[in-house]
Parts: structure tokens; sequence; C-alpha cells
């Protein structure tokens, strides 16, 4: 009698929901392929240094919070939410392709102005993290834009869950496929083309699925202001946003200490990448898990912080302790297979615990 009643109040959009966890997957890939081919442009624009790194990942994640935070003021509600996410696909994939002449672009325009020193650097750093701000508003307006659709669907509120876990598998997957194989035999103009193949299929396939998808739009108070911090929750949100700053910064170190170690190659950022996201994907699992039980998540944030200062300083002691002497015997080294393993051990063993402890906060 449950089973019944919940198929008959199961609204007909609920049947292609596994597809749009494929959607997610497949966005997650696209997106981290950007990623990986964009700071391979930018190391040709501003350098292979910690500046190209910070403006990457800075404006990666500036843009995609924007995304989410601007999307439910500019789109209406009454919008069919597959369709706006269509859209938002198609307009990842325009500026994919924009990005591939655009960047390279930056470097002519510097070199007709000719700034020296910092001061060039900067305005080179600024006019790129401009150009990299469309997409990344996009990418962060997807999931809004389907939290509008699944809302309403009340046996399909679980899903979200499971499409914010794709992303991240496809967002990993995108990662290596990008560092390892297109990057390695192709070039950026390539992986950049398979990202935008990616974007238009999804696309489509969701243009086809918003037909056979019902939705009705709820109520939406767009007059609500936009930052709108629950009363005695400003602590809570000042430590999530000291915590996501320190994650950043950690990373951009990380990334940058590693590559003396690694090589300063697209490898290594897509390696220490993916590793990043596999310990954000571990930790918010397994916090998910403990935070059924847990009577204080206040506590248990501040405890996740406290075992984040000793992560920290588990990474900060193995950069410069112990990785710069593995392996202690150097006839050890047999193979390019053998160096890849190592790679991965001394990624695992500084990015892992801190990203799963940041994963577990969230």
């Amino acid at each position: 009698m449950t089973s019944s009643s919940t198929l008959e109040h199961t609204p007909k959009g609920s049947k292609v929901l596994p597809l749009l966890l494929l959607f997610f997957v497949g966005s997650g890939c696209a997106a981290l392929i950007y990623e990986v081919a964009w700071f391979q442009m930018l190391t040709l624009v501003i350098g292979s240094s910690a500046v190209s790194i910070g403006v990457l990942l800075g404006t990666f994640m500036g843009g995609m919070c924007l995304g989410s935070l601007l999307l439910p003021k500019l789109v209406p509600a009454h919008h069919h939410p597959l369709r706006v996410y269509a859209i938002l696909e198609i307009g990842i994939a325009v500026c994919g392709l924009l990005m591939v002449v655009g960047l390279p672009l930056i470097t002519k325009i510097y070199s007709a102005i000719a700034i020296p020193g910092m001061g060039g650097l900067a305005f080179r750093g600024i006019i790129a993290a401009i150009c990299l701000l469309p997409p990344t508003l996009m990418m962060g307006a997807t999931l809004p834009a389907m939290a509008r659709w699944i809302k309403a669907t009340p046996s399909g509120v679980s899903w979200l869950g499971y499409f914010y876990g794709g992303n991240i598998v496809g967002a990993v997957a995108g990662c290596l496929i990008a560092g390892f194989y297109l990057l390695r035999l192709y070039d950026v103009q390539t992986a950049s083309f398979v990202a935008v193949a990616i974007n238009v299929v999804i696309a489509v396939l969701a243009f086809g699925a918003a037909k056979a998808a019902d939705y009705e739009p709820g109520v939406e108070d767009r007059s609500a202001p936009l930052f709108a911090i629950p009363k005695g929750a400003g602590q809570v949100y000042l430590t999530i946003a000291l915590s996501g700053m320190s994650a950043l910064g950690s990373e951009v170190v990380w990334t940058r200490v590693l590559s003396l170690l690694l090589g300063q190659t697209t490898y290594t950022f897509s390696l220490i990448l993916a590793t990043f996201l596999t310990g954000l994907a571990i930790g918010s699992s397994g916090g998910a898990v403990i935070a059924r039980t847990v009577q204080d998540p206040r506590r248990a944030l501040g405890t996740c912080q406290f075992l984040l200062i000793a992560a920290l300083g588990w990474a900060a002691f193995s950069l410069f302790q112990s990785l710069p002497y593995w392996p202690t015997n150097p006839s050890l080294i047999t193979g390019p297979m053998y160096q890849f393993h190592m790679d991965i051990a001394r990624a695992l063993w500084v990015v892992l615990p801190g990203a799963i402890l940041w994963g577990a906060s969230f």
C-alpha cells in the first residue's frame, strides 16, 4: 500500500531522475576538463606560478558561488528548470569555445601595453579572471536550477545529494581524462572541444527530458535578501567562510610545492586536483553518515576544524621534511609506472587528510 501510494504521488518527471544524474556526472567531467585546459592556457599567459593557480581556483570558486546565488534573482521560477539547465550548458559550451581564442589574445594585448613587473602580472591575472568568470557563473547556477524542479518532486528531494555526488565523480574523471589522456596525446584545443561536445550533448538531452518532465512552479519570494543568514548562525557562516578560504589557500600552496617535487606540469595539477576532490567526496559522504547521530552539529564542525590544524601541520611536515627524500634509494625507480605510483602516493599523503576533513565540515 505504501509503495502504490508513493507511485501515485510521484510526478511523471521523476522517471528521468537517473538521466539527470548522468547529466551532472557529465557536467562535472566537462567542468574539470575546462579547468585543467584553462590552467594550461593560463601558464602561457601569466606563467606557471602560484598566481596562475590562484587566478584559476579563485575565479572558479567565486564564479560558481555567485552563479548559485544570482540564479534565483535573475531567472523567474516559472521557467522550466530543465530548459534553464540546458541553456546554461549551451552557454558554458559557447564560453568554452571563446576561451580557446580569448585567453591567448591576452598575451598579445599585454605585449602591446608592455606593463613591467608585478603590475603587468596583476593586470594579466585580472583580465584572465574576467574572461573565466562568465562560464563559471553558469557552472555554479546548474545545481540551483535543477533544485527548483526537485523541490517540486516530494519523492525526489534525496536525489539532490546524488546529483552533488555524481558531479564530484564526474569532476574527478574529468581531471584524470584531461591531464592523463587529452593533454598528453593532444592539446588544449582538443580538450576544450571534448568538453564542449559533452555540454552540447547534455543540453540536447535536457531539452528532450523537459518535454517528459512535469513542472509546477512554486511560490518564490524574489524580494528576499541575497544573503539571508538565519538569526544566531553568524558564527557558523564565518567558520565555514574561513574554512573555505583555508581550503583553497592550502590547495594553491600544496600544488605549488608539490610541483617542485613532481614537476611543473598539467599532469601534476590534474593529479592534485583529483586527489583533493576525492577527499571532499569521501569526507562529505562520511560526514553525512555521522551527522545523522550527532546531537550538536556546531561542536562537530568545530572538531573538524581542530583536526584540520593537525592535518595542515602534517601536510607541512610531509612537504618539507619527508616527501623530498622519497624514495630513499633512487635505484628503486625502475620505470615510469613506478614513478606514477610514487606521485599518487605523495599527493594522497599530503592532500587527502585535509580534504576529507573539509568535506566532512560541509
